[in-house]
């Protein structure tokens, strides 16, 4: 593998990281429930799972 024969600067690694930026996260509203959650995640509301305003899970119920 090659190897770097000399030390980079640092200059040269903060030239390299001056497109990392922090994004924001772009916010949906459920067509479903109406509950603001991130976009293309599962959200849970009212203890069920919803994705794309589709119920795919509920909580199961505990056994005593």
């Amino acid at each position: 593998m090659p190897n770097p024969k000399r030390r980079h600067s640092q200059q040269r690694g903060a030239k390299r990281r001056t497109h990392y930026v922090a994004q924001e996260v772009t916010l949906s509203k459920d067509t479903t429930t109406g509950a603001t959650h991130v976009r293309h995640r599962a959200h849970v509301h009212e203890g069920k799972l919803y994705y794309k305003g589709k119920l795919v899970a509920e909580k199961a119920p505990l056994k005593a």
